[in-house]
């Protein structure tokens, strides 16, 4: 009966243990509940607040990039044949080709640089400005248009006369119109009346124009063969060349803008006709020109006595002089031919 009572009384004393710690666990439970409720609204209202200010853009804004450009006419094709009779003979025009020369028969080469200035009456072709078929006639527009297109390769004169280094189409544009300016100019929505002095950034591009191209170098070599004993002419390249002024609009100097392999340019010059003032119908191919050498020059520099490899303006000062010595380059080249026959 004792053990039966001490049995009851641990359990008793068990249970009454149980009922105190749930008692005592469920304020603590409630309170943990009341305070994750409070953290909820908190971040609730910060978001709120958050959605209401709009966040800033920080991404910086693209500059517009200003380039040099030279804006080309697209060649513009006639619908109709647009002459009295039909032209055919342009499309099938190929350039003969060079008759070879051996280096051992090569006995005598002379190297000479000239100028074409487009001034003279014999070389108007160079800035004949009418459109055909083919584009713009002028003759630096057909350069830039072959350029362009990837058919002939330029290349830098700023670096030799050698064809050793290419130039992009956008180099030769910047060489040509120059980089763009940015200058300050009156900000005439701001500042009306120009009293407080507010100025805004512009950019100047400047256009090109093909009128100002006015004189054209030409490197050529006279060979003479021993095996068919004649004097050979070859041109080896074409340079247009650009008119550089002092700050006071004086003239300073002309210097070729890049080199054209005139070879390479042979087959495409053949595709264009040169204009004729006495007789537009009996014209000539460009190529046709140079090779019977119808047009105008001065000699430059050559290779004749000339160890230093300077032009003839850098060692006669003079311009009457330096034609009268181009002239003497010139005869002595003819002379030396002339000297080899026996009459």
């Amino acid at each position: 009966m004792k053990t039966r009572f001490i049995k009851l009384s641990f359990l008793a004393a068990m249970i009454a243990l149980a009922v105190g710690t749930v008692q005592a666990q469920a304020p603590a439970t409630r309170k943990k509940t009341k305070r994750s409720t409070t953290k909820k609204k908190t971040n609730t209202s910060k978001n709120s607040a958050v959605a209401v200010v709009p966040p800033k853009d920080t991404t910086a804004k693209p500059v517009q990039e200003f380039v040099a450009d030279i804006k080309l006419d697209t060649p513009r094709k006639s619908l109709r044949n647009d002459a009295s009779i039909e032209l055919n003979l342009v499309k099938d025009r190929t350039p003969l080709a060079y008759e070879h020369i051996r280096e051992d028969d090569a006995v005598y080469r002379q190297r000479v640089w000239r100028e074409i200035d487009t001034h003279e009456k014999m070389n108007l072709p160079f800035v004949y400005k009418a459109s055909e078929d083919n584009g713009n006639q002028r003759f630096i527009s057909i350069l830039l248009n072959l350029i362009h297109s990837g058919d002939v390769t330029a290349f830098d004169a700023t670096m030799d006369d050698r064809f050793t280094t290419p130039m992009t189409f956008r180099q030769i544009a910047e060489s040509m119109v120059g980089k763009p300016q940015t200058i300050q100019i009156p900000d005439m929505t701001v500042d009306p009346d120009g009293s407080k002095g507010i100025t805004k950034d512009t950019t100047i591009v400047q256009e090109f124009n093909p009128d100002q191209v006015e004189r054209y170098e030409i490197k050529e070599e006279w060979v003479f063969d021993k095996e068919s004993s004649r004097m050979y002419v070859r041109i080896l390249g074409i340079a247009p060349e650009k008119t550089i002024y002092n700050a006071d609009g004086s003239f300073r100097a002309v210097l070729p803008i890049f080199w054209v392999y005139y070879p390479d340019l042979r087959p495409f010059l053949a595709k264009y006709e040169a204009y004729n003032g006495k007789n537009f119908g009996a014209r000539m191919s460009w190529e046709e020109l140079f090779e019977s050498r119808m047009f105008s020059s001065r000699i430059v520099k050559s290779t004749i006595d000339n160890p230093g490899d300077n032009f003839i303006a850098q060692y006669i000062k003079d311009p009457i002089l330096g034609l009268l010595e181009g002239d003497g380059i010139k005869e002595k080249i003819f002379n030396y031919e002339q000297d080899l026959w026996s009459y």
